[in-house]
């Protein structure tokens, strides 16, 4: 325990007979809980893993396995759904492949268990030496989807929205719907969506980087178009459930007239540069016409965001 908090640590895992062990083995004291949850691994991840746990030494280790492959998000639930069973009064995530500081857990957890958030998320991409750690075209696909994830949760300020090592409470884990949340790489990007819509109080630590030479299966040519749309799809349902259900606010307004004249505008646009090359000359109220739409339509969307960012700014903080 911390301050008289119980710590649950949720460890999902898929073939990590290589690392899980070691991750288990430097877990803090303060950690009164492990759940590994293994996502029908093929190799000996299970096995070490009950290895560990009937060791009765160090961390005690619970063990949950899933019958089918449902994905890296499913994994985290099922250890949500036990520590939020069990009371815990925050559960952190740890990666099973070693990618993660036992280190840095208590920078992690602290925020939760002082309240001064209800859910902590790292942050690699502040490091000083992030640049020559990370792989450049991991570095980069984080950056976009970072961005993206900033417009579609409505946390302005947060960075590194990739990152697994968090920290939620309990209290926060009782409000969310789990079964909602994305199964597979998405998580930690819906998951920021949904908080917003439950007025979550989000913080972010700067974290080190770990890669130590591991090969990443996830190929971002696949991942970033599949990625865009979940945060679409994220972004629409934010406005529609906390700005025209539960309350209603003008930045939707600029949202809806702003992408509909930004859309128009460039529509517009392409249909004229089409004409000039295949038939001649357009005139130029038609081209200040298709100007006026874009700039109308971008003027009206910086608007709806700085809406936003007013509208949530109380629920971001974070270390620098």
């Amino acid at each position: 325990m911390i301050k008289g908090k119980r710590i649950y640590v949720v460890i999902p895992a898929y073939n990590e007979e290589k690392n899980i062990l070691k991750v288990l083995e430097t877990l803090p004291s303060f950690v009164d809980m492990a759940v590994v949850v293994d996502d029908c691994s093929k190799d000996t991840t299970v096995k070490l893993a009950e290895q560990f746990k009937e060791k009765r030494t160090g961390v005690r280790c619970q063990l949950i396995i899933h019958a089918r492959n449902r994905g890296v998000g499913a994994t985290i639930v099922s250890g949500y759904r036990r520590a939020r069973e069990e009371k815990a009064d925050v559960c952190a995530v740890m990666a099973g492949d070693g990618q993660m500081d036992p280190k840095e857990l208590e920078l992690i957890v602290m925020p939760v268990v002082d309240n001064q958030a209800e859910y902590v998320k790292g942050n690699r991409l502040i490091h000083a030496n992030v640049w020559q750690i990370m792989p450049k075209y991991r570095f980069l696909g984080n950056s976009f989807l970072s961005l993206l994830t900033k417009i579609a949760s409505g946390y302005w300020k947060m960075a590194d929205s990739q990152t697994g090592y968090t920290a939620i409470s309990l209290s926060i884990l009782e409000k969310l719907r789990l079964g909602s949340l994305y199964a597979r790489y998405g998580f930690p990007n819906d998951i920021l969506v949904k908080l917003n819509i439950v007025y979550g109080r989000v913080h972010e630590v700067p974290i080190k980087p770990i890669y130590d030479g591991q090969r990443s299966n996830i190929h971002l040519t696949k991942v970033i178009p599949t990625m865009s749309w979940l945060l679409l799809k994220g972004f629409l349902w934010r406005m529609k459930t906390k700005y025209m259900i539960r309350d209603f606010h003008p930045l939707v307004f600029f949202y809806f007239f702003g992408l509909t004249f930004f859309i128009l505008g460039i529509l517009f646009g392409i249909y004229l540069l089409i004409y000039r090359i295949s038939a001649g000359p357009v005139s130029a109220t038609s081209a200040l016409f298709s100007a006026l739409f874009v700039i109308s339509g971008l003027q009206s969307l910086f608007f709806g965001m700085w809406f936003d960012m007013e509208d949530n700014k109380e629920l971001f903080s974070k270390d620098v």
